[in-house]
């Protein structure tokens, strides 16, 4: 972002203390509310599906690892597609981006929870910390926090908060956290809300909705935004604002 005049600098949530970025969330959150519905914190999957489709969901739009996902299947049950040729998981997945990539962590995901567990159960998540099961979790190959978040989060109502390209957009652009990775976004963002599961899975979601429909990477919709009187990056670049670079 370019340098404002030292007078405006602290203007700028990016500049505020955490108490305050704290109530911009929340604030943020109950706007999303109004605007796009309440979230019920469900599994939508079972945790398995979710750990698999998240990992095919790097770069990929939801429709294509949908579509990918269910190709996989028709390769047999987690066993079969461990012992599927390396090559068949990567054609049935080439819905998904980089499938190449993606065949052989699958496998050796697979392979690693098989290890660990005796079989495919991951519900002794349910009964360890969040910290246990993050730093469980990212021990899989191809596993990073996001995913880990997502299945501790969507499917065991644990008190984590994942961050995808559109949570790290948004928060970013509006000034809840300043410049920063994707990876740091997420400790830094759960520092700042509470540890209730369902406003965290509330806000997630309808963050990514914002992203996919208002707050573009590029060209974002801001004349039509819910928070553009309180985004630093509307205000600094006057409505004008330009591809996200995170």
């Amino acid at each position: 972002m370019p340098e404002l005049p030292a007078d405006a600098q602290p203007e700028l949530n990016v500049n505020r203390s955490s108490e305050e970025r704290s109530a911009l969330l929340l604030d943020v959150y109950g706007r999303f509310r109004a605007e796009y519905g309440e979230v019920p914190l469900t599994p939508r999957r079972d945790p398995m599906h979710e750990l698999i489709s998240t990992i095919l969901s790097q770069r990929t739009n939801a429709q294509d690892e949908d579509a990918a996902y269910e190709e996989l299947r028709t390769l047999g049950d987690w066993d079969d597609i461990v012992a599927a040729p390396t090559e068949a998981v990567a054609e049935a997945i080439k819905r998904s981006n980089y499938p190449d990539q993606k065949a052989p962590r699958i496998q050796a995901t697979l392979k690693a929870v098989k290890a660990e567990r005796g079989g495919y159960d991951l519900d002794f998540l349910l009964d360890i910390t969040p910290d246990e099961g993050l730093k469980w979790l990212t021990a899989l190959p191809g596993v990073g926090v996001k995913t880990a978040s997502l299945v501790l989060l969507f499917n065991y109502a644990k008190p984590v908060f994942p961050v995808d390209t559109h949570v790290h957009r948004i928060t970013s652009r509006i000034g809840a956290i300043p410049k920063m990775g994707e990876q740091a976004a997420h400790k830094a963002l759960l520092k700042l809300l509470p540890p209730e599961p369902p406003l965290l899975y509330e806000l997630h979601i309808n963050l990514l909705k914002h992203g996919q429909q208002v707050c573009h990477f590029s060209r974002p919709k801001c004349g039509v935004c819910v928070l553009q009187d309180v985004c630093d990056a509307y205000k600094i670049y006057d409505g004008k604002v330009p591809a996200f670079k995170g």
